[in-house]
């Protein structure tokens, strides 16, 4: 390889989001200056994106083992085993700066990007969630960007026929510049036919299969690595274009091809395309690669070795294949209508050889790109505390009207206009539609099933990293359980902002340690995720938003449980607080949507009181004891009821608090379930709750058609209804 005839400029250096310190690093590892090629290459194995050089030592620290634990970060998604030799093979990602800049297309690519991750590994998808968050729905671009990213997620799952059962949509000003768009797919594998991405045998073939490559989404990685400024509009190019139909031909023609012996190791092409995945296989497996980029189908004319290193088009795959079985593998994808080539070998070497043109264009040592890359430790500063608001600090309203406030507004309104968008029933295993506490998929053929969550609360993470940390991941597990479910593990999505700023760090260093702390607790490991890093527009930071994914197992769909009230004259129990404690407003929706606030410390989270309320909650389902548990989270105990009642028409009257009424009403104490069942069954709810030392208290009964508090009034569900499932499609027809 011969010197680079001219000397990278400063300008060039800056534009691939290098340091000039990583730059001279560069130098060092090549021995030499590189040439434009070999710059691009290190700026997208670089990117923040695909080394996460800011948050490795953090995420080192959190719990990634457990005995149902197969495969934990590090492949394309992580896997659990879920009993009878199959295993869930799952993980969440984000797709944000494009999103924003192309709300469809971006929302759809990273559907289409999150599921390669998982059926690379062997498994059939069998369900999508997602986590979005838009700006103020005040803000000119919001109704945009909404309307792009439902219709593009919905484009490309309805297409390609994998249901999405589940998610979450929340609305803050913080988000305006800079929505985030997260995507997570769980699969269902065979535990003997789990596909990993660590390439052997030198002389192996290296083989493309898929669409052909563009000049669509070059330079997405390090794009994802960077602030949005007021020229983001321009960055279009950097967004891929997504195709649902060829993902679904891709999957069955890998399937196909699984059921074989010819794979020897599989990668998708996601973030930085080519790149990545031939750098990833070639470093797990202590190889050396040679690609002749001749070979590589393209789509478009006079296609040069950068753009085609760095194109991030969709629905491509890279594999090794047996000696011998290229012809096997090339009529499936043929039969298919997919492209195959053969565009390359494994070699002994350490390094990936680039040929185009019959020339050497490219002659880099692997591993300094695959595991070298820079880590840094950032300096941070821990999250200023927060003031405990005491509840006689705060209005307390009228409960009927701040019920009627909470229920139809943005961050509590009923989320049907979304998934009615959303084929949630394709594939015939969808359980529990969108709208309960976890989606519920069957394991195809059998009586058990998967419960998955997704959930977040940034307003708590801004205020207390930590307790907001436990509080996302302490959510989804009691999400899985108000279903029946037995949680297993967590995908998690980390969005922040730029962590070159300590108060940012700060953030990601206490979010993540309280995200450890709970699962640790809990029993509830890390397997797989995604940190998106500077979600910033001229400055200005995104709340933190470490999005928790949950994947849970139930032995019995027989025993499911939902939060529809079922019949009236039933008892009403709340598990997890026993007395009429004042109740904590601080961070609540009650403070900011009826009382105009966003202040104070987030609730605590007490991880022992947590896993015991659970566990008992789970017990009850199993036993058969109660006939609807809900969790409570976002508005508190009133709005848990309002939706527990319109889920089922049936209205409920409770047994007056005292005051101050509005703390327990709507305050957002955790680790706390409402069940209810019917009267012969209250004793035994209430004796074995208080066994197993957890607080349990009657506090009213089902029926009616209003929700009413003895002595003090009463709301109609008619008038809930209206205003609860009226604000999505009124805000989008507006």
């Amino acid at each position: 390889m011969k010197k680079a005839a001219s000397k990278i400029s400063a300008a060039e250096i800056k534009s691939h989001g290098l340091t000039a310190d990583e730059y001279a690093r560069i130098k060092k590892i090549m021995g030499r200056e590189p040439n434009l090629v070999e710059l691009g290459i290190f700026s997208v194995m670089w990117s923040e994106h695909c080394s996460y050089k800011s948050s490795k030592r953090w995420l080192k620290t959190l719990p990634t083992k457990a005995p149902w634990v197969i495969c934990g970060p590090g492949e394309n998604a992580g896997v659990i085993d879920i009993g009878d030799g199959l295993a869930a093979i799952f993980k969440m990602e984000s797709h944000n700066h494009p999103s924003y800049i192309e709300p469809y297309q971006g929302a759809a690519t990273g559907v289409g990007g999150i599921l390669r991750d998982v059926f690379t590994m062997g498994a059939r998808p069998i369900a999508n969630m997602n986590a979005l968050r838009f700006g103020d729905p005040k803000h000119p671009k919001t109704k945009h960007l909404i309307s792009g990213v439902v219709s593009g997620i919905g484009g490309y799952g309805n297409c390609v026929g994998v249901p999405t059962v589940g998610g979450e949509v929340n609305f803050h000003s913080s988000y305006n510049g800079n929505i985030l768009v997260n995507a997570m797919a769980v699969g269902l594998a065979r535990q003997d036919k789990i596909f990993y991405s660590a390439a052997s045998g030198a002389g192996n073939s290296v083989v493309y299969v898929g669409s052909k490559t563009g000049r669509d989404g070059i330079h997405g990685a390090t794009m994802a690595s960077a602030e949005f400024d007021e020229a983001s509009e321009e960055k279009r190019p950097t967004v891929q274009v997504g195709d649902p139909f060829t993902e679904k031909l891709l999957i069955e023609a890998c399937l196909e091809l699984m059921a074989t012996d010819a794979i020897v190791a599989i990668q998708d092409m996601g973030a930085a395309g080519l790149t990545s995945s031939s750098f990833e296989m070639a470093s797990k497996g202590g190889l050396g690669v040679e690609l002749n980029l001749d070979n590589v189908p393209q789509r478009e004319t006079g296609m040069t070795a950068y753009e085609m290193m760095l194109s991030e088009s969709q629905e491509r795959m890279l594999m090794i294949l047996k000696p011998g079985k290229e012809k096997l593998a090339e009529k499936i994808f043929k039969k298919w209508e997919l492209d195959f080539a053969i565009i390359g070998k494994l070699t002994r070497t350490g390094r990936m050889v680039l040929k185009h043109g019959g020339k050497i264009v490219g002659d880099l040592p692997i591993d300094p790109l695959a595991k070298a890359a820079p880590e840094y430790d950032r300096p941070w500063v821990p999250s200023p505390k927060q003031p405990v608001i005491a509840t006689h600090d705060v209005k307390d309203v009228d409960w009927r009207e701040a019920l009627k406030t909470l229920m139809g507004c943005p961050d509590l309104a009923s989320r049907r206009w979304v998934w009615q968008q959303y084929d949630h029933t394709v594939m015939a295993d969808t359980i529990q539609r969108p709208g309960g506490d976890a989606a519920v998929v069957r394991i195809h053929g059998t009586n058990r099933g998967l419960a998955i969550s997704t959930d977040c609360t940034p307003r708590y993470v801004k205020a207390d990293p930590i307790e907001g940390g436990k509080q996302a991941v302490a959510e989804t597990w009691r999400n899985l359980t108000a279903v029946g479910a037995r949680p297993l593990a967590i995908t998690d999505n980390l969005n922040f902002g730029n962590p070159e700023k300590p108060a940012i760090m700060g953030q990601i260093v206490g979010a993540i340690q309280g995200i450890g702390e709970a699962c640790n607790k809990l029993g509830y490991p890390v397997v797989s995720g995604n940190v998106s890093l500077y979600n910033e527009t001229d400055g200005k930071p995104i709340l933190p938003t470490p999005a928790i994914g949950g994947v849970g197992v139930l032995d019995d769909l027989s025993k499911v449980m939902t939060l529809a009230f079922k019949r009236d004259d039933e008892v009403v129990i709340l598990i997890g607080q026993k007395d009429s404690a004042s109740g904590w407003l601080g961070q609540s929706l009650y403070l900011r949507e009826v009382c105009g606030q966003e202040a104070g410390a987030p609730p605590p989270v007490d991880l022992e009181k947590e896993k015991a309320a659970g566990d008992v909650v789970r017990n009850l389902i199993s036993n058969g004891l109660v006939t609807a548990c809900h969790d409570i989270s976002d508005g508190g105990l009133m709005v848990a009821l309002a939706e527990m009642a319109l889920a089922s028409n049936i209205g409920c009257t409770l047994d007056d608090p005292g005051a101050p009424r509005h703390g327990l009403l709507f305050g957002e104490d955790q680790g706390r379930y409402i069940v209810t069942c019917k009267t012969a069954d209250a004793k035994r709810i209430i004796a074995d709750t208080d066994e197993m030392g957890v607080p349990v208290k009657v506090i009213g009964r089902t029926g009616g058609s209003d929700i009413s508090i003895i002595g003090a009034g009463a709301v109609s569900l008619k008038a809930l209804h209206i205003l609860h499932e009226g604000w999505f499609p009124t805000y989008m027809a507006s």
